[in-house]
């Protein structure tokens, strides 16, 4: 059992680091680039007014849970066999 939690925990902490390497480098390639959708979706709220600033982004949180739950999903699927 602790071995299985071992493996679902090492292979997610290298997908996270992953994840966050590619976020790295493409974050880089300024405005241009694809992440533009990143904190830019419909149900992103922003508030900014002179001395306060509000983020809540519920769009970009969604799509990201969204793109994780099927890559575990796969992971999961691969994991089985």
């Amino acid at each position: 059992m602790f071995s299985e939690a071992g493996k679902i925990l090492v292979i997610g902490g290298i997908a996270a680091i992953l994840f966050g390497l590619v976020l790295l480098t493409l974050g880089k390639a300024g405005s241009s680039g694809w992440l533009n959708w990143i904190g830019n979706l419909p149900l992103d709220i922003r508030i900014e007014k002179e001395n306060f600033r509000l983020y809540f982004p519920i769009g970009t949180s969604i799509m990201l849970s969204i793109i994780l739950s099927l890559i575990l999903y796969v992971i999961n699927k691969f994991m089985q066999h």
